[in-house]
C-alpha cells in the first residue's frame, strides 16, 4: 500500500517562559500536558500520526522536545522553567525554520504551531542568530516567512491584549489565527487551553476532509470550504429541481418573502445567506453554494466541511471567492438582509 494517504501532523507548542509567566508556570504545564493527552487520544481515534515539538522562550529560544510521537510524550514538568525576557519573534522564526527541516518524504504532512505569550516582544534582537538585528527587520522577517509558508503550514498565536493582537497582525499572522487570552489568571490560561483544543479539533477533523492548513484556525467559517474538501467529505450537489435561489431586495421576514416569491412556506424549508458572524445551533442544517455554478451542497457533511462541531458554535461568513454559506431558518420572522439570496428547498 502506498504511504501517501498517511496523515502525519507535526504539532508545535511555542511557550513563553519569561519571568512574568512565573505565577502561571504550574498551570502552563497542566494545560500543555492536557493538550498532549487530547492529541494522543484523537490521533488514535482519527488514525492520524501526530508528532509533537515544544519550544520555550525567554531571553533565548530552546527546543525541549523535537518531533516526538505523541503517544510517547513525557510531562513538561521538568522542561518548563521561567525566567528572563520575551524573545517572541526569535521563537516564532526559530520554531518554523527548524520544523521546515523535518523530512516529508512519504505521507500527507501538515504543520500546526501555537505560540503562547503573555507580553510584548522585547528580547529577540539579543538572541543568538538575531543578535544586533533591528526589531523592525525581525518583524519583516516573520511577516515574509508567514506569507511564503506552503499551504500545509498553520501558524497561530495567543496574545494577552489588543496591543498584542495589533503587533501579531503587523508580523503577518492572519487575523483569524490570533486569539486574545486573559494572562492575569490561571482561569484565563485554562480558557486559552480550551481555545487551543477546539482549534486543534477543527484542524484534525479538517485533515480528514482534505484540508492541509488554515488561515482561520480560531474561527469556524467559510475559509474551510474548497473543492477538495467537498469531494473528501463525499458531498454531492442537490438536484437543481429541488431548490430555488431567490434574490432579496429589501429587509423583510423570511416567511413573507418565500410566499411573496410564489412558494409555500414550511418550517425549515428556507436557508438565509450568512452575512455576519453569528451562533449556529447544532440542529441547524447548513447548505454550501458554489458561486460559479449555483450548485448547492447540503446534508450533515456540509457542517463538517466547515469544521463545525455537533454543538452550538459561532460562525463567520468569511469572504470566500468560490463558496457561500446558507443557514437553515426555523423562525418565520427572521429578517432577511437586502442584496443577499434566499435558498428555498421546494
Amino acid at each position: 500500500m502506498s504511504g501517501s494517504q498517511n496523515y502525519i501532523n507535526h504539532v508545535a507548542l511555542v511557550l513563553d517562559a519569561s519571568s512574568s509567566m512565573s505565577h502561571l508556570s504550574g498551570k502552563v504545564v497542566e494545560v500543555a500536558d492536557r493538550q498532549i493527552s487530547y492529541l494522543a487520544r484523537r490521533s488514535q481515534e482519527l488514525d492520524q500520526e501526530t508528532r509533537v515539538t515544544v519550544y520555550v522562550f525567554a531571553n533565548e529560544v530552546k527546543c525541549v522536545i523535537y518531533d516526538k510521537d505523541v503517544l510517547r510524550m513525557p510531562s513538561l514538568k521538568e522542561l518548563y522553567r521561567v525566567g528572563g525576557m520575551t524573545a517572541l519573534l526569535a521563537a516564532t522564526l526559530t520554531s518554523q525554520r527548524e520544523l521546515a527541516q523535518t523530512a516529508q518524504l512519504y505521507g500527507d504532512h501538515s504543520f500546526l504551531t501555537f505560540v503562547l505569550t503573555d507580553g510584548q516582544e522585547n528580547a529577540s534582537h539579543r538572541c543568538p542568530g538575531s543578535a544586533g538585528s533591528d526589531p523592525r527587520a525581525l518583524v519583516r522577517a516573520v511577516a515574509t516567512m508567514v506569507e511564503t509558508q506552503a499551504d500545509n503550514w498553520t501558524l497561530a498565536v495567543l496574545v494577552p491584549d489588543q496591543m498584542g493582537k495589533r503587533e501579531a497582525m503587523q508580523c503577518g499572522f492572519p487575523k483569524d489565527n490570533i486569539a486574545v487570552w486573559d494572562a492575569t489568571s490561571t482561569q484565563g490560561l485554562e480558557e486559552a487551553g480550551n481555545v487551543i483544543q477546539e482549534a486543534t479539533e477543527k484542524f484534525m477533523v479538517g485533515r480528514t476532509k482534505g484540508i492541509r492548513g488554515s488561515r482561520a484556525v480560531f474561527s469556524a467559517g467559510g475559509d474551510a470550504v474548497n473543492k477538495k474538501a467537498i469531494e473528501a467529505a463525499g458531498l454531492t450537489p442537490a438536484d437543481p429541481s429541488d431548490y430555488r435561489l431567490i434574490p432579496v431586495d429589501r429587509e423583510t421576514a423570511i416567511r413573507e418573502w418565500v410566499t411573496e416569491s410564489g412558494h409555500s412556506y414550511r418550517t425549515g424549508c428556507a436557508f438565509y445567506q450568512l452575512s455576519k458572524s453569528e451562533k449556529i445551533q447544532a440542529r441547524k442544517q447548513i447548505a454550501v453554494l458554489e458561486k460559479k455554478t449555483d450548485r448547492v451542497y447540503t446534508g450533515p457533511q456540509a457542517r463538517s466541511v466547515l469544521g463545525l462541531p455537533d454543538s452550538e458554535v459561532r460562525v463567520k461568513p468569511d469572504h470566500n471567492d468560490d463558496f457561500t454559506i446558507f443557514v437553515q431558518s426555523t423562525s418565520v420572522n427572521r429578517k432577511l438582509v437586502p442584496q443577499t439570496r434566499l435558498l428555498v428547498m421546494v
